[in-house]
């Protein structure tokens, strides 16, 4: 008879490492779609608050210019 390393505990073994090695990537994977979701949605929102506070400058300018040619009449 032939010795075998580790006897018949090696394929058992084996086969629980590769599922726990399957299931961590596709956790890993979940959890960065998540994450580059959540990236993409900020950048939505900083452009919305960017476009807004354009928004309120030029309504600042118009108020202030607006001012400015009341005093002036």
């Amino acid at each position: 008879m032939e010795f075998m390393p580790f006897g018949p505990f090696m394929i058992p073994l084996a086969g629980m490492l590769m599922v726990v090695v399957v299931v961590g990537i596709v956790f890993w994977f979940k959890a960065r779609e998540k994450e580059l979701q959540y990236h993409q949605d900020m950048r939505i929102r900083e452009m919305e608050h960017q476009r807004k506070m354009k928004e309120l400058e030029l309504e600042m300018e118009k108020l202030k210019a607006r001012q400015a040619s009341d005093r002036a009449a």
